[in-house]
């Protein structure tokens, strides 16, 4: 990997983005456990794979696809109409975590994207537990 490369290049790009947000989605939807979080989401999760895929794609060094859309993120704010507690980020950072490890090649670069979305994950709490 070059120093000059972004993590989005590094990770192989929009398929590699676009895989991971599915594989996430995909164990949202269906593993018993997720049912705190999937609950939160519509039935339809294209529109949220969609908007994930695009920020992830920005947050990682990709085209900036999510604030061309719809501005800037602003991440909790998003997230504030949503009943948010440990369990749910708990069960989101579950998923994540899965796809993670099917999707992303192990090292330095998967560490420090993971230390970011566990932060980001513990930011959209809204309430205690």
């Amino acid at each position: 990997m070059s120093e000059e490369q972004t993590p989005y290049e590094a990770f192989g790009g929009e398929p590699v983005i676009r895989r991971l947000v599915d594989r996430f989605y995909d164990h949202m939807d269906t593993l018993p456990e997720a049912w705190v979080i999937r609950k939160i989401h519509q039935e339809s999760l294209d529109s949220a794979r969609q908007k994930l895929f695009e920020y992830f794609t920005g947050w990682l060094g990709g085209p900036p696809l999510f604030e061309s859309k719809y501005g800037h993120p602003r991440m909790r704010a998003r997230h504030m109409p949503f009943s948010i507690g440990e369990a749910e980020r708990d069960a989101w950072l579950m998923c994540m975590q899965m796809a993670f490890e099917e999707v992303l090649p192990a090292g330095p670069q998967r560490d420090a994207f993971w230390e970011r979305v566990v932060g980001l994950a513990d930011w959209m709490r809204n309430r205690e537990n």
